[in-house]
């Protein structure tokens, strides 16, 4: 089983990915390429949210990334936007990038990959349910923690209580 962590070559791994995906998509569709070196050198990059959908098919087919499995999914109200975070896996290469994509406050939309990648399906739900960001071509999205009738999406920053008390 391929190594998944601190791997020498991440900045190499980056570079070439961030080449693949520019030279497909444009200059503008990647941004803030950088290795995280508090998360064991991951490779990590900003996608537009516009190509969003189309990159990850890209990154889920192409020979040199092969990212078969979405290893995590999760969404951060960052204050003056959303992010939605995505950690891709490899399984016949030794790679792992994440890839961050942002929803504009006021427009929490990102396009839904639970058609690239089946295990999307309740993490974009669960994002949904406790920050509101909408995946577009989700096949069901809607609340997967909260009532159907709960107010509001309590992981948002500016969220108020129903109860103070509660």
């Amino acid at each position: 089983m391929a190594e998944h962590t601190a791997l020498p070559d991440a900045r190499a791994f980056l570079d070439r990915v961030v080449a693949l995906l520019r030279e497909r998509f444009g200059e503008s569709a990647v941004a803030e390429p950088h290795v995280n070196e508090r998360s064991r050198n991951l490779p990590t990059l900003t996608v537009a949210r516009e190509v969003w959908h189309d990159v990850a098919r890209f990154l889920r087919d192409h020979p040199e990334t092969n990212f078969s499995f979405l290893n995590n999914l999760h969404g951060t109200d960052m204050g003056s936007h959303f992010d939605v975070f995505y950690v891709l896996q490899s399984f016949r290469h030794p790679h792992l990038l994440a890839v961050h994509v942002h929803a504009e406050r006021d427009d929490p939309r990102v396009p839904s990959v639970v058609d690239v990648w089946p295990a999307a399906d309740w993490a974009e739900r669960e994002a949904y349910d406790l920050l509101g960001i909408v995946f577009e071509g989700h096949p069901d999205l809607r609340r997967i923690l909260l009532p159907e009738d709960w107010v509001g999406h309590p992981l948002r920053k500016d969220y108020v209580p129903y109860d103070e008390g509660v």
